[in-house]
């Protein structure tokens, strides 16, 4: 059996030991059976899936734009307008996962059903990887990780971070490698963990950091748990001896990290450093681990989690591994040190919280002691597992009406149009149930071959660019849109010197789609624009190129 030791004050907290040695893994009595626990893994994993299996455009922030990047990719040497427009620049950008996996998917499937199974693999990392984790840090497998099922639907899911989310499962089976390879060769360690953080920095950069955040977290708990070890079984002058060995191991455990300054040199992201701190936020961000859509919901499942975990600490059934002490302890610091902004990517800090979450669940163990436990457990969980995907469903159904009204909007552009997008609202799209919206109009990229100003093109965070005839007509910072007030007043200033992008939006554009409006919108320049379809919260214009060459010829 593993160490354990046991606080007097608190005998239901126990901290196990970092490492369970070999035969640690029988069944305690209680404990769901392997079969038990794989079919219950199933049967939420197919739970989870409805929502992305019933919307193949998700009203998820950034997805849209994402999916079209992976289109232009998989088909732009056999589409002409995208290869006219459009160009790949293969560098060394830590942003690249979904670049590399989902134009694969694109050979045998269409690119919607790709994304779909690029979401649900990266779901089936995440909890899988959970389980893993737990599996070494316990030495056998338990149903208990699968609570991390709820979560999988949280706020930095919904604003479209892709690449991140499916690092997170990366990050979690290299922590369980990590774990698994502790009591073998150093070197097959290293070079193991070396691989993982190749991978993890082409997933993302800032869940290499987690990475490292979770082996510092590890390894302080196994330097200090395994001096005093040899301390209470050989004595002081042993356990100093065998001291310099263990922070030799330590120190060796960020070797593979010395990888990432060559590649960040030689990666243009090196060129986008920001930095921007601030404290107003941080609260939020840890309700971003719990929170989808309804305030009521996340509440219900904050005061179950408690209920739960006091019902078990109060039968002594509750263990929680001394890694995850370390771990929260770390992660706290490493939260509230990280910036808001850093190489000018928003939200840096705020997933965090999610990330720590998984490790921390694999962190927990409970003796679930009777098949009565075990039921109530299942139920539970399946019940928190449907309200949250009965959430997102009936959320993501209600805004499919809009995507869909786009989606039809779309098919009225001139294939390999040039497509301009402006804001009505100056704060739309800061709401969750605009995050649907905000890159909508990138369908127009998939459907209709066009160029469209907001696809993301940023030298350093992506690989795809606009081609330099048309670089200048594009958002190259992944800014916000411009207010359609503020294109109306450059057109009435035909030649005007401009540096922004949109300046010369009557000679540069076919369509204008302008996002956000109000249902009593009115034509902001019927001179230059003719309404060819308004749906809901946005309209889709032709801009009149003959109309403005007229009114020009008058002014003459």
């Amino acid at each position: 059996m593993p160490d354990v030791t046991q606080s007097p004050n608190s005998p239901s907290i126990v901290v196990a030991a970092d490492v369970v040695p070999k035969g640690a893994n029988a069944l305690r009595p209680g404990d769901f059976s392997k079969g038990k626990i794989a079919l219950l893994f199933l049967v939420l994993l197919a739970i989870v899936a409805i929502p992305i299996l019933l919307n193949p455009l998700p009203p998820i922030s950034d997805y849209i734009n994402h999916l079209a990047r992976m289109h232009i990719i998989a088909t732009i040497n056999s589409d002409p307008d995208l290869h006219r427009y459009y160009e790949i620049d293969w560098q060394i950008i830590p942003n690249l996962m979904m670049d590399l996996i989902v134009p694969l998917f694109v050979r045998v499937m269409n690119v919607y059903l790709a994304g779909q199974l690029y979401t649900l693999l990266s779901f089936v990392l995440i909890i899988s990887g959970t389980m893993a984790l737990h599996r070494r840090l316990f030495g056998r497998w338990s149903a208990l990780p699968l609570i991390a099922f709820p979560l999988l639907y949280n706020d930095v899911f919904l604003v479209g971070t892709m690449n991140y989310v499916f690092g997170i499962g990366l990050m979690l089976w290299a922590l369980a490698a990590w774990v698994a390879l502790r009591q073998h060769s150093r070197t097959l360690r290293l070079a193991v963990s070396t691989l993982f953080v190749l991978g993890l920095f082409f997933c993302h950069l800032f869940v290499l950091g987690v990475y490292g955040v979770g082996l510092l977290a590890f390894e302080t708990h196994h330097l200090l748990t395994a001096y005093l070890r040899v301390r209470r079984s050989s004595g002081r002058d042993v356990a100093r001896r065998a001291l310099r060995s263990l922070v030799l191991d330590f120190v060796l455990t960020g070797a593979p990290f010395l990888v990432v300054p060559p590649l960040l040199m030689m990666s243009p992201t090196r060129g986008l450093w920001d930095y921007y701190w601030r404290l107003h936020g941080k609260a939020d961000g840890l309700l971003m681990v719990i929170q989808a859509y309804s305030p009521v919901i996340t509440s219900v499942f904050a005061a179950i989690a408690v209920c739960a975990a006091g019902w078990a600490f109060r039968r002594r059934a509750l263990s929680f591994h001394g890694f995850g002490w370390v771990a929260l302890a770390v992660g706290i610091v490493t939260y509230l040190a990280l910036p808001r902004v850093m190489f000018d990517t928003y939200m840096v800090d705020l997933r965090l919280p999610i990330a720590l979450a998984f490790i921390l669940i694999a962190c927990i163990d409970v003796d679930f002691r009777s098949r009565l436990v075990q039921l109530s457990f299942a139920v539970v969980l399946l019940l928190l597992v449907a309200v949250r995907v009965a959430e997102v469903e009936v959320t993501w159904s209600s805004l499919s009406a809009g995507i869909e009204s786009f989606r039809q909007s779309v098919e009225l552009l001139n294939r390999g149009a040039k497509v301009a997008v402006a804001y009505a609202d100056p704060d739309g799209g800061d709401s969750l149930r605009d995050y649907g919206l905000v890159h909508a109009d990138c369908i127009a990229v998939i459907e209709r071959s066009a160029l469209v100003t907001t696809e993301f093109t940023v030298e350093g965070k992506q690989v795809l660019h606009a081609r330099p005839a048309y670089r200048s007509r594009v958002d190259t910072v992944d800014g916000t849109p411009p207010m359609i007030g503020s294109m109306v007043r450059v057109a009435d200033r035909p030649g005007a010197d401009d540096d922004d992008y949109w300046a010369r939006w009557t000679k540069d554009y076919d369509y204008l789609y302008v996002l956000f409006t109000s249902p009593n919108f009115a034509n902001p320049d019927p001179e230059h624009l003719t309404e060819i379809y308004a749906g809901a919260r946005f309209i889709l214009y032709r801009i009149e190129r003959t109309q403005l060459t007229a009114a020009s010829k008058d002014v003459r």
